[in-house]
C-alpha cells in the first residue's frame, strides 16, 4: 500500500541504472531524498572471468531488473501510480547492458504516459556529491574516478561543465584493478587491494608519481602499471606473497597521491573554494582520508558522495533527471538511443 505522507504531493522518479554490471533501481523524492536504493551485483558472475563479461551481463540485467524495480517501490512504500517521471541511464557504458535499463524506462514511461528522461552515466556521477544536500549543487572543482574514466571539470551549475583535464591513457580505477591482477588479487581488484593496504607500509616501495609536476590537470597511470610489472618480475613469489601488503600499500599510495595533488592544483587555480570527488574509486578509504586531510589543510570544502552511492546506482540517475526537469528541461524523446561511447558536455558557454 502507498503512504501518504511525506509522498504526497511531492514528485516521484523512478531511476534504473544497467550501463555495466549492476542492475540498480531507485526512487528518489524532488527535494533529494532518497526512498529506495537497490542494487544487484554480479560479483559473483564476473569474478571467475576476471573480469565482466558483457554478454552474461545483459542475461543477468533481463533477469534481474523486474525484482528490482519491484523492491525499490517497495522499499519506497510506493506503487507505479505515485510516480512523475521515468529515468534511466543512455550512455556511457556496455551497448548491450545500457539497452536493457534504457528500453525498459521507455517502456515504463509509455506505459504510464510519463516525462522520460535519459541520463548521462557521467553526469549522474558529476551530481552525486550533492545528493540530499539542503544546498543542492554549487560552484566547484569537481574530480570523477572510476574504472573508466578520470576527469577533472569545474562546475558552475547543473549542466554548465568545463573541462580540466583528463587521463591520457588509463583510468585511475583501471590502475587500481591492473595493479591487482598483477599482484594475483581477486576481481574487483580496486576494492582487495584497499583493505590489504591497511596492514601494509605505504613507503616500503617507491612507484612513480607520474604528471604530478606537468603544469596541467592531465593524469597518466599507464607508467605506474609498468613500473608494478617490472618490480614483480625481479621478485620471487615467496617475497611478493611476504611483501602483498606492502605492495598494496604503496601502488595505491601512488595513485591516491597524484589525484590528491591534481585535484588541490586544479582548486587553487581555478580559485574555486571547494571541491566534488565522485566514481567508484571515491569509495577508496586511503583517497577520502587523504583528500579531506588535504582540503581541510587549504580551507577547502570537500563534497563526498555517501560510500553506498560512490559506486554505480540509479539514485544518482534519478538525482540528475529530477535536477534536469526542476530547470525546465524538456524530457528525452522515446526514439533517442543509446551511445555506449556518450561523452560528457563540457564547455559550452566558457571563455
Amino acid at each position: 500500500m502507498a503512504r501518504d505522507q511525506p509522498v504526497k504531493g511531492r514528485e516521484l522518479v523512478l531511476a534504473l541504472e544497467t550501463s555495466c554490471d549492476e542492475t540498480a533501481a531507485a526512487v528518489v523524492r524532488d527535494d533529494g531524498e532518497v526512498l529506495a536504493n537497490v542494487v544487484a551485483s554480479q560479483i559473483a558472475l564476473h569474478r571467475p572471468h576476471g573480469g565482466v563479461v558483457p554478454e552474461l551481463a545483459s542475461r543477468e540485467h533481463n533477469l534481474a531488473l523486474l525484482p528490482v524495480v519491484s523492491e525499490a517501490l517497495r522499499k519506497a512504500e510506493i506503487d507505479l501510480r505515485d510516480l512523475g517521471l521515468i529515468a534511466a541511464t543512455a550512455g556511457p557504458g556496455l551497448a548491450s547492458s545500457l539497452l536493457v535499463g534504457n528500453t525498459s524506462g521507455k517502456t515504463l514511461a509509455l506505459a504510464l504516459g510519463l516525462p522520460f528522461f535519459a541520463i548521462n552515466h557521467l553526469e549522474g556521477h558529476l551530481l552525486s556529491p550533492f545528493l540530499g544536500r539542503a544546498g543542492g549543487v554549487q560552484g566547484c572543482v569537481a574530480l570523477i574516478v572510476s574504472g573508466g574514466h578520470t576527469l577533472l571539470l569545474e562546475l558552475r551549475g547543473v549542466g554548465d561543465y568545463r573541462l580540466l583535464g583528463a587521463t591520457r591513457d588509463d583510468a585511475a580505477g583501471e590502475a587500481f584493478d591492473k595493479g591487482a591482477k598483477l599482484l594475483g588479487l581477486p576481481y574487483p581488484g580496486g576494492p582487495e587491494m584497499d583493505q590489504r593496504a591497511r596492514s601494509g607500509n605505504a613507503a616500503a616501495f617507491d612507484f612513480p608519481r607520474s604528471m604530478v609536476d606537468s603544469g596541467d590537470h592531465e593524469f597518466s597511470f599507464s607508467g605506474l602499471k609498468t613500473s608494478l610489472r617490472y618490480l614483480l618480475a625481479k621478485m620471487d613469489p615467496a617475497a611478493m606473497a611476504e611483501r602483498l601488503d606492502d605492495l598494496c600499500a604503496s601502488y595505491q599510495a601512488a595513485i591516491v597521491e597524484i589525484l590528491t595533488l591534481k585535484a588541490l592544483a586544479a582548486v587553487r587555480a581555478t580559485g574555486r573554494r571547494a571541491l566534488a570527488v565522485s566514481g567508484g574509486v571515491s569509495r577508496n578509504s586511503a583517497l577520502r582520508d587523504s583528500l579531506a586531510r588535504a582540503c581541510g589543510g587549504e580551507g577547502v570544502e570537500l563534497f563526498l558522495a555517501p560510500a553506498d552511492l560512490a559506486t554505480d546506482n540509479a539514485a544518482m540517475i534519478g538525482y540528475a533527471a529530477l535536477l534536469k526537469h526542476r530547470a525546465g528541461q524538456a524530457p528525452s524523446p522515446l526514439s533517442e538511443d543509446i551511445d555506449p561511447n556518450l561523452e560528457l558536455p563540457v564547455n559550452a558557454g566558457w571563455p
